[in-house]
């Protein structure tokens, strides 16, 4: 008897522990919808989410109130163990759906945050969550959009790996009546740029000789990184002979020494060059001419007065047009061009002075002068009569009277 009435007690109170305990659930939390919640998240399928709230079922985030930017995929917003903030769309016990919104409430939250940091001028990071035409998209609560010019500091030519990449960004531009966000990532990187560039300005000296690396190429020259910041070399002082573009002598991620010629912390501006941190044409020419010697050449420019033959890289001697050809010449056109390999011989050669003096017509045979027409020989001179005392005037009439008379008396 004894063991029937304690097998009812039991019975019973294992009856009122369910009633009590399924009370207390039902009890525990109280929801509705428009309620904020907070859960955490214990699964992650590929296009929902679910959370739990403490409630007796878990609330499911679908993907497309995850965020406010396109996914593939719910884990690329949330992770399990995250505590979220959500707001009920719409709840249903008999059927046991709690559908929550984590979107909903991100996105009035990261208006005002956006505001606020675009009115203050900070810098933040982003994570990419999509490359579109034109540029990324990021989760910043709302779709945020990063043009492709405010991507870098230089050009970009294919974006795709920039996704799943944190980048430092800063409010470009808000429209929230247009829900329009533009971030730039430029903006952030220009800035680092300038304080550093600064910082690095204040170190450097004229004439200082650095390794640099070839950053970009422009048709007036080539900006070379030094450290973090780029200085300028000029078309003029790529190489020791005449370039006519940089991509000539050099080409975009070459690793170059160069000298600091200028710099200039008011217009933030770093001359360079390239030749000057390497030996001078007249220095490696030193030794390698002597007087005497027979060079080959190139003419490099023709004046009035004579050209210019270039005999190394970057060496130039003149031929005076006295000097160019055997026979009289009124101008070096006659004979020359610009382009055209002669052979000259250095009759003088001093590097200090940067002077080369050269003879073209040295090395060549002179031509034989024609022989001259042989005159014929004048009859020899009759000897002088000796001077003798001229006879009276009337005494020459008499004898050419005398002489003459016959024919004169023709005449009277």
């Amino acid at each position: 008897m004894s063991e029937e009435i304690n097998i009812q007690e039991t019975a019973a109170a294992e009856t009122v522990a369910e009633t009590i305990s399924q009370e207390v659930l039902e009890n525990l939390v109280t929801l509705k919808k428009g309620d904020t919640v907070k859960g955490t998240v214990v699964k992650i399928e590929d296009n929902q989410a679910y959370v739990s709230l403490g409630y007796k079922y878990d609330g499911v985030i679908p993907l497309r109130e995850l965020s406010s930017v396109n996914l593939e995929n719910a884990a690329e917003a949330v992770q399990i163990g995250q505590e979220v903030e959500a707001k009920i769309v719409s709840i249903n016990d008999a059927k046991e759906s709690l559908v929550l919104s984590k979107r909903q409430i991100d996105s009035p939250r990261a208006w005002d945050e956006l505001q606020a940091k675009f009115e203050n001028g900070e810098a933040f990071e982003v994570a990419i969550t999509d490359v579109v035409k034109g540029g990324l998209v990021a989760d910043v609560g709302v779709r945020g959009f990063i043009p492709a010019s405010m991507v870098e500091r230089h050009f970009v030519e294919d974006f795709a790996a920039y996704k799943g990449r944190t980048l430092k960004v800063k409010v470009k531009e808000i429209d929230r009546e247009n829900n329009k966000v533009i971030l730039s990532a430029k903006d952030v990187l220009d800035a680092e740029y300038e304080t550093q560039k600064k910082q690095i300005m204040e170190t450097l000296q004229p004439g200082q000789v650095l390794e640099g690396k070839i950053q970009r190429l422009t048709p007036f020259g080539a900006f070379v990184d030094i450290g973090g910041i780029d200085g300028l070399v000029h078309v003029s002082e790529m190489a020791w002979q005449h370039v006519a573009h940089p991509s000539d002598v050099v080409a975009e991620g070459d690793s170059v020494k160069v000298k600091v010629l200028k710099i200039d912390p008011s217009l933030g501006k770093i001359s360079l060059s390239i030749k000057a941190a390497q030996p001078g044409p007249w220095d490696s020419a030193n030794g390698q001419f002597n007087v005497g010697d027979i060079v080959t050449g190139v003419v490099k420019r023709l004046v009035t007065f004579g050209a210019f033959v270039e005999i190394a890289p970057g060496v130039e001697g003149l031929v005076h047009i006295s000097q160019i050809a055997h026979r009289h010449i009124a101008t070096p056109f006659e004979v020359l061009k610009e382009g055209q390999e002669v052979q000259a011989k250095v009759l003088d050669f001093n590097p200090a002075e940067k002077r080369v003096s050269l003879s073209i017509k040295e090395t060549e045979e002179a031509p034989e002068r024609p022989e001259r027409e042989q005159r014929e020989p004048r009859a020899p001179r009759a000897p002088r009569e000796e001077k003798t005392n001229l006879p009276p005037v009337e005494n020459m009439s008499f004898n050419l009277g005398e002489r003459f008379g016959d024919k004169l008396s023709k005449f009277k």
